[in-house]
């Protein structure tokens, strides 16, 4: 028995798209065993709070070193004016007379406006040295996260009187 020349063409065709449809099915398309499996992207909860911890710690380095531009480069563009014209002055984060010796993240929470970290710093001027607490919100500004706003997180825990760090002021 003689094969037609249709019965040819339509087995030609069907020998062309075998490879096509086992690769689809995931037969005879390459070992996927060797590939690494994508990791699981971080829940969001997650995210915010590792991304806040970051600017925050990098703002922390940055007064420590006395680093205004990179201190600077933590905020969201909407704060930068405010904190020129306030952050290396007497009562700035990054004046000059103050030192800061250490800075710890004390706790990182949801707020109402974004992640509020909240921090203690401890600032040094001439002998004295006094804690203050501080809490910053940091919010997403497009694809990056930013520090929004900072503000005092209550009474200093030594000497109340009002020397020390004041919040780099908000536009």
């Amino acid at each position: 028995m003689r094969p037609t020349h249709r019965r040819l063409a339509a087995t030609a065709a069907g020998l062309v798209l075998l490879p096509v449809a086992l690769v689809g099915c995931g037969i005879g398309g390459g070992d996927t065993k060797d590939e690494p499996t994508p990791k699981p992207a971080r829940a969001p909860a997650e995210e915010a709070a590792a991304r806040s911890r970051e600017r925050v710690q990098a703002y922390l380095d940055a007064m420590t070193a006395k680093d205004v531009a990179a201190g600077r480069s933590q905020l969201c563009a909407l704060l930068h004016d405010g904190f020129d014209l306030g952050a290396t002055g007497p009562n700035g984060d990054f004046a000059d007379h103050f030192q800061v010796p250490e800075t710890a993240i004390t706790d990182i929470r949801s707020g109402p406006l974004g992640q509020e970290v909240s921090v203690s710093v401890s600032v040094t001027a001439g002998k004295r040295t006094v804690i203050r607490p501080l809490v910053f919100t940091v919010t997403r500004d497009g694809s990056d996260w930013c520090i929004a706003g900072e503000a005092p997180a209550g009474p200093p825990s030594a000497d109340p009187t009002p020397t020390g760090v004041a919040p780099t002021p908000a536009s």
